[in-house]
C-alpha cells in the first residue's frame, strides 16, 4: 500500500514537471493536432495522401503553406462544404470536386485545420472552434 501512494506521487510529480514545461495554449494545440490527425486519416487521407502529397493532377497536396496560409479564413468552408470550382496550388490546377463533410462540428473542422495547417511542412499555429464558426459564416456556398 505504501509503495502504491508513492508510486502515485511520484507519478503526479513527473507529470507536474512535464505540464510544466509546456504551456496550457500549446497544450491545447497539441491536443487539437492529435485529434485533427485522426480525423484526417479516417476523412482526408485517402484522396489527400499519408503526406499530404495528394494523389498527382486529380488531388491537391496540402504541402502549399503559402496557400494554406493565404486561405486559412476558407478552409473551413472547403472542408464543410466541398469544393467543385478549379484551384491553383503550386501552379497546377485542379478542376476535380471535393465532397463536402458537412457532418463535421466546428470542434472537428478546428482539430482537422490545426493538424492540416501544422503538418506537411506548414507552421501556422492554433485554430478554434470560434474562428470556425466566424470562417463559415463568411462562406459563398
Amino acid at each position: 500500500m505504501r509503495r502504491t501512494v508513492l508510486s502515485l506521487i511520484f507519478i503526479a510529480a513527473i507529470a507536474s514537471m512535464i505540464y510544466s514545461c509546456q504551456g496550457a495554449d500549446q497544450l491545447k494545440q497539441d491536443i487539437y493536432y492529435t485529434n485533427g490527425r485522426d480525423i484526417y486519416i479516417k476523412n482526408c487521407q485517402n484522396c489527400h495522401g499519408v503526406n499530404g502529397e495528394g494523389l498527382g493532377a486529380l488531388t491537391p497536396g496540402l504541402t502549399d503553406s503559402i496557400f494554406l496560409k493565404e486561405n486559412k479564413q476558407k478552409i473551413a468552408c472547403i472542408i464543410k462544404y466541398g469544393m467543385d470550382s478549379t484551384i491553383t496550388i503550386n501552379g497546377q490546377q485542379f478542376e476535380d470536386k471535393m465532397p463536402d463533410f458537412n457532418t463535421l462540428a466546428n470542434i472537428d473542422l478546428a482539430q482537422l485545420i490545426v493538424y492540416v495547417t501544422n503538418s506537411f511542412g506548414n507552421k501556422q499555429g492554433m485554430y478554434t472552434p470560434e474562428q470556425v464558426a466566424a470562417d463559415l459564416k463568411k462562406c459563398s456556398n
